[in-house]
């Protein structure tokens, strides 16, 4: 059982009682009184009834963006991808990967790459996918023309440039061939660690069907019809719904290549999260999609754990959260620093993940296998944070702007400390809470001073698209030619202790000029209906085995 709440956390229930939050839009989940949800029948939409005759309701508490994985980054968004697109090969446990479209991703050089599909791979219509459809999603990705968050892992490939873009002009990576309609081969531009090549394009590439997308204009593709609904998938399950803010319907991929699903038919519910724990505890879902798009605040976890009918572990993650940081404004080194030390990370983690939670000093957890321990650590020190505010000259009359998505409760609980922190060393700061695709609009466009934002990435420790110059999630603006270098050097080294010491360079890099803020990394707490007989997440794999997920009748 966790331990009761100090009275430092009693404290901060009356500083949060009596903050003032600049909300400036709602956040409409659904399950609050008059909002409709779907009703716990086996009915389907768009079902097969040959399947089995079988619903699971999944909880989530932040509404996803868009359906489009060329483009939304965002966490809840690719949840609901994983049912419906396939990669080539699914990591389940720390780089140990097992095939998905892909048979196999083989190298005799570690240069020269030749992926061998499922010959009996099909999309949701019938029609085959081929070494066509892998050609066609990675030039895709790595077109000038198109939104893609996918050029990090391209950009390894000859070719491509280190933007992740091929030259202006060129629709077409030279390096990546067909050779059957089951058999790609590609080359990087130097030899790779292995492990980077079936990561990065193996496992987080979702591959997209080339006969219904080959026609649509590059630079809209991200605003094509598909990609709000989604009609023809790989995936376990198909498309059949999404009540804006409300629920995602999905039904069986009767004629999926690794088996027909289990499952009738999936809805994941979007649920403020107190009706997240209301619900698990009503049985009317029956888990939760874990990790940052269904964060349970911690003082739930005993009362979840009290449930007869629910089990719940809490497992370590590559999450993490960090404050961003936009370079466009605040430009002093030692504002961000300033920032950094009048955090107090380690209340957080002691009062609001009752000491579940990490402390960390870079974007890699201790699950990690490149995390750097001996990096320079802002410890919280109000004194120091004053006279840095006071060196770099800051107007004390001035306010910070901290942008705060909404849903996760404990972020959102984390931003008042932070507020309540710089209070104490006399600088002015006020939250405003947006939904996600807001955030995420505000995030790109550099219309925030600080802005709360968790990630998950890869094992593989190259982090480009979120610190590299005009990377996708470089929201902060960051610019470092330095930092620029060595992520190349890292992306390209095959040997994994050289790999080690340069992102060891990287981590110190990272702190010193301070783009971002890592604040902590927190657990996933996952709770499962004993009715489940399969499946639910994980740290590792989550849709390795959709097709066997199952609940009891």
């Amino acid at each position: 059982m966790l331990k009761k709440s100090t009275s430092l956390l009693r404290l901060l229930v009356i500083v949060l009682a009596i903050t003032v939050i600049a909300a400036c839009s709602s956040n409409n989940n659904a399950g609050t009184s008059g909002t409709a949800s779907p009703a716990a029948s086996n009915a389907s939409e768009g079902g097969d009834k040959s399947a089995a005759d079988k619903t699971l309701f999944i909880g989530m508490s932040i509404p996803p963006v868009a359906f489009n994985p060329l483009a939304n980054g965002d966490i809840a968004s690719t949840y609901v991808q994983g049912f419906l697109f396939d990669p080539l090969l699914v990591m389940d446990g720390p780089l140990s990967f097992v095939p998905k479209l892909a048979a196999s991703i083989e190298s005799e050089d570690n240069q020269n790459y030749t992926i061998k599909l499922d010959e009996k791979a099909a999309w949701s219509d019938g029609t085959p996918l081929t070494a066509d459809d892998v050609i066609f999603t990675l030039n895709r990705a790595a077109d000038p023309q198109v939104n893609s968050v996918y050029g990090a892992y391209v950009s390894i490939l000859e070719g491509v440039e280190a933007t992740g873009k091929l030259p202006e002009g060129q629709s077409e990576i030279p390096s990546v061939k067909k050779v059957d309609d089951h058999t790609v081969t590609l080359t990087t531009k130097q030899p790779v660690d292995p492990n980077l090549v079936k990561e990065q394009i193996g496992s987080k590439i979702l591959i997209l069907p080339k006969h219904i997308l080959e026609n649509v204009a590059k630079d809209q593709l991200a605003q094509d019809p598909f990609m709000l609904n989604p009609t023809v998938t790989s995936g376990a399950f198909k498309f059949v719904k999404y009540e804006k803010d409300q629920y995602v319907q999905l039904a069986a991929n009767t004629d999926y290549y690794q088996g027909a699903p289990k499952l009738g038919n999936v809805y994941i519910k979007i649920l403020t999260v107190p009706n997240l724990v209301a619900q698990l505890q009503s049985g009317e879902i029956h888990m939760t999609s874990g990790g940052s798009p269904a964060k349970i605040p911690v003082q739930d976890y005993e009362t979840i754990q009290n449930l007869p009918d629910v089990t719940s572990s809490i497992e370590p993650t590559l999450n993490f959260q960090t404050v961003l940081i936009n370079q466009a404004k605040l430009t002093n080194v030692e504002l961000r620093q300033a920032i950094a030390y009048g955090i107090n990370r380690q209340f957080i983690v002691d009062e609001l993940l009752a000491g579940t939670g990490e402390i960390i000093n870079s974007p890699y957890t201790s699950l990690h296998a490149y995390s750097n321990p001996d990096v320079q650590s802002y410890d919280y020190d109000p004194e120091k944070s004053k006279a840095l505010f006071q060196q770099a000259g800051w107007n004390f009359d001035d306010t910070l702007e901290l942008i705060v998505p909404t849903g996760n409760q404990i972020r959102e609980q984390v931003a008042n400390i932070i507020v309540e922190n710089l209070r104490q060393v006399g600088v002015k700061a006020q939250i405003s809470t947006f939904d996600f695709p807001t955030v995420m609009q505000k995030a790109r466009a550099g219309e925030y001073d600080l802005l709360l934002m968790g990630f998950t990435f890869t094992m593989d420790p190259d982090y480009t698209s979120l610190y590299g110059s005009n990377e996708p999630y470089n929201f902060m603006k960051y610019e470092s030619a330095e930092n620029d270098r060595l992520l190349l050097a890292g992306k390209n080294e095959a040997d994994p202790a050289k790999r080690k010491e340069i992102y060891n360079q990287l981590q110190e890099l990272w702190q010193k000029d301070l783009p971002l803020i890592t604040l902590y990394s927190d657990p996933d707490f996952i709770p499962v209906s004993k009715k489940v007989i399969k499946g639910g997440p994980k740290v590792f794999g989550t849709f390795a085995e959709l097709q066997n997920w199952d609940i009891a009748e």
